[in-house]
């Protein structure tokens, strides 16, 4: 039922019309003159680099099943008959009562897709990807990420949904420039919420990570056309509540994987029919210095493999004493493009599928 694969954005800016016919939606991570324009496809631009020699790339999602796309709002989003992606892109501007501009657009963009799927009937997300420039940087005498973790949560309590238990799988990197960028995925079916016995639960975090804890689990299972599928949220080197390994970006990467390990075999454990050991996952690895890049490729082929589909990428992470942020997906089909980013091919050769 649903497929990931990647693409380099000049390719799919020349797709003919019948080749995107089962693309649900998907990200490009190019800056905005760079990424192709797609008015009927769901198709963030984000300005994150790719590694140097790698062409900006895309990731995308296919379905099965027969689409059709829809705008609600700033949102823009294609849905079948059990999942529907969408996107929003929303500048910052000023707040209303003390809000800072942050915090008042991700109120605003959770807030309308939470309306959007209410409308539309789908019971849950399944995964949010965030991204916003200087997600690290003080503004409003506060951390950006702070700001906008108040925002997401203030729009969950004020559309009815959970802030602990079962909450979506999420990412939130920081962009090079531009609005904030949301995109998700939310399908019919239950999402099962994971989490990590070696981490605290991010929604459980103390109140010095801010005044309000980052809603998102540790991973989400779903089950779709008879298929388990897990999506793992951005992951770091987080044991407990604190950042281990500061300015040791190898150890955060083994710390890092050690940890999606673990929430992998949590996983199996509740679906033992199911495979998510780290050979069987496909991941994107987000590394903040470009001088740190070949580091952490050494370490994650020799901890996961030389045959699992990574795509490395170039963004800031939510915590500035973190080095390395790496996000995983299991349990669907991998496309052509997803099948050549092989840990073990030169990105150039990934990008010329």
């Amino acid at each position: 039922m649903l497929q990931l694969d990647y693409l380099p954005a000049s390719r799919l800016a020349h797709a003919r019309p019948g080749e995107l016919a089962d693309v649900l939606g998907g990200i490009c991570f190019a800056p905005r003159a760079a990424a192709p324009v797609l008015p009927d496809l769901p198709l963030l631009a984000v300005d994150i680099a790719s590694p140097p020699g790698q062409a900006p790339v895309c990731e995308i999602w296919r379905c099965s099943e027969p689409l059709e796309p829809g705008r609600a709002g700033a949102i823009r989003y294609r849905e079948g008959a059990n999942l529907l992606f969408g996107c929003v892109e929303l500048d910052e501007a000023a707040g209303d009562d003390g809000k800072t501009p942050l915090q008042a657009a991700t109120e605003a963009a959770y807030g309308s897709v939470f309306a959007l799927l209410e409308a539309r009937g789908y019971r849950d997300v399944l995964r949010f990807w965030n991204y916003f420039p200087a997600i690290n940087a003080e503004h409003h005498a506060s951390e950006r990420y702070r700001q906008f973790n108040v925002g997401r949560q203030d729009a969950f309590l004020a559309h009815g949904h959970a802030v602990i238990g079962t909450v979506p799988a999420a990412c939130a990197l920081g962009s090079a420039g531009g609005p904030l960028h949301l995109a998700f995925l939310a399908a019919r079916a239950p999402l099962a919420s994971v989490e990590n016995p070696r981490q605290v639960s991010a929604y459980h975090y103390p109140d010095a990570y801010g005044p309000r804890s980052p809603t998102f689990s540790r991973a989400g299972l779903v089950r779709l056309d008879g298929q388990d599928m897990l999506f793992v949220s951005g992951t770091a080197s987080i044991v407990g509540h604190e950042t281990l390994h500061r300015g040791d970006v190898a150890a955060q990467t083994r710390e890092s994987l050690c940890n999606i390990a673990a929430v992998a075999a949590e996983a199996a454990r509740r679906t033992p029919s199911a495979r998510f050991g780290l050979d069987a996952l496909a991941y994107k690895v987000y590394v903040r210095r470009v001088e740190d890049l070949a580091t952490v490729r050494d370490v994650f082929a020799r901890t996961v493999g030389a045959d699992v589909t990574a795509v490395f990428l170039l963004a800031d992470v939510c915590r500035a004493d973190l080095l390395v942020e790496i996000e995983a997906s299991g349990g669907h089909a991998l496309g052509p493009g997803a099948q050549a980013f092989l840990t073990r091919r030169p990105p150039c050769a990934a990008v010329s599928v």
